[in-house]
């Protein structure tokens, strides 16, 4: 019930992506688990993921997505005020990721301060209230902004309910003041959690409750977890509620909406939803087929595809709505 979007508001300066180079395909897991390219494209949607090399981690992912904002924005690293990392799958438990991301784009020395954020899939939005926040607060000119997964370190491939959908990837945006020129101004942002639903969506191990040790190791309880049923239910719910809301409070209609850009959890999530509304299909941009779900860099990836092929139409809103582990779930509109 959060609401930030009351002063001078933030506005996206800049874009930017990555995504690695390795990939797995459905027809790779053929070899090895007990599935069928068929099978993973009807309930997911997806067809191929892209997986970190073995020497590359979160922070390389985010800093190549953050390079990519900073030169769609013409700003240099010593531009920016605040950096926030939106992840659940970090280089470590601690120091944040958020750190070795500034101490790589040279800031260390300028002492930048920098934090990570874990709300799951939805940590890209819970990133950009923070941004938003930081801007219209007087806090910060320009924040940084990156949601970077390297989930295939954290994913059990003897599991075929898991494995199958994720993939590594980062997103990033600049958020600052925009002077002169109309921006692309987030205009509000709206943040949910219910802490009921935690054990849905869990990595059990390695935290406090479950520190590691050999029978946790053993077990792969370092690997992500979810019940998937429930998540489903949750998840359709939750975004059309969302979605609902948005076009209600800003009296939209499906003509009006540039574009959609939900998490890309599920095909078969996004389609409910867009079916339950009776919205066009075609509203919805999506591209897990490429990139399964990346979690907090799943909004961020499919925004700067979207935005370098010319599909975000300019004065049309942008509607950005996420949901994931916790259980947390979210909304911003930005106008384009």
């Amino acid at each position: 019930m959060h609401s930030h979007g009351q002063g001078s508001p933030g506005n996206l300066l800049g874009l930017g992506s990555y995504a690695p180079a390795k990939v797995l395909t459905n027809q790779d897991f053929e070899k090895f688990i007990d599935t069928t390219d068929e099978w993973i494209t009807t309930r997911t949607g997806v067809k191929r993921r892209h997986v970190s090399a073995d020497n590359e981690s979160t922070s390389d992912l985010a800093l190549n997505a953050a390079r990519a904002a900073l030169r769609d924005a013409k700003m240099d690293p010593q531009d920016i005020d605040v950096v926030l990392v939106a992840t659940f799958s970090p280089d470590y438990i601690t120091p944040a990721t958020a750190c070795a991301v500034q101490e790589k784009l040279g800031l260390g020395p300028h002492s930048v301060p920098a934090f990570d954020i874990n709300a799951a899939c939805s940590g890209f939005i819970y990133g950009l209230a923070t941004a938003k926040a930081y801007i219209e607060s007087g806090m910060a000119d320009t924040v940084l902004l990156v949601g970077a997964e390297a989930i295939s370190r954290f994913t059990d491939y003897q599991d075929r309910t898991t494995c199958i959908l994720f993939g590594d990837a980062a997103g990033s945006v600049v958020v600052g003041l925009k002077e002169g020129a109309k921006g692309h101004a987030v205009k509000q942002v709206r943040l949910w959690a219910d802490g009921r639903g935690k054990e849905l969506i869990v990595t059990p191990a390695g935290g406090a409750v479950r520190p590691g040790s050999h029978a946790t190791i053993d077990e792969r309880l370092h690997c992500i977890r979810m019940k998937g049923r429930e998540v489903f239910k949750f998840a359709v719910s939750q975004f059309v509620d969302m979605l609902r809301e948005i076009m209600e409070k800003y009296r939209l209609k499906g003509e009006d909406i540039g574009a959609i850009v939900p998490h890309q959890a599920n095909i078969r999530i996004i389609d409910a939803a867009a079916e339950r509304l009776g919205l066009a299909r075609d509203l919805f941009l999506t591209n897990l087929e490429e990139y399964g779900n990346t979690s907090s860099a799943s909004i961020p990836l499919m925004l700067d595809e979207a935005y370098r092929a010319g599909r975000l139409k300019p004065g049309k809103p942008v509607l950005l709505a996420a949901f994931g582990g916790g259980l947390t779930w979210g909304w911003a509109l930005v106008e384009w």
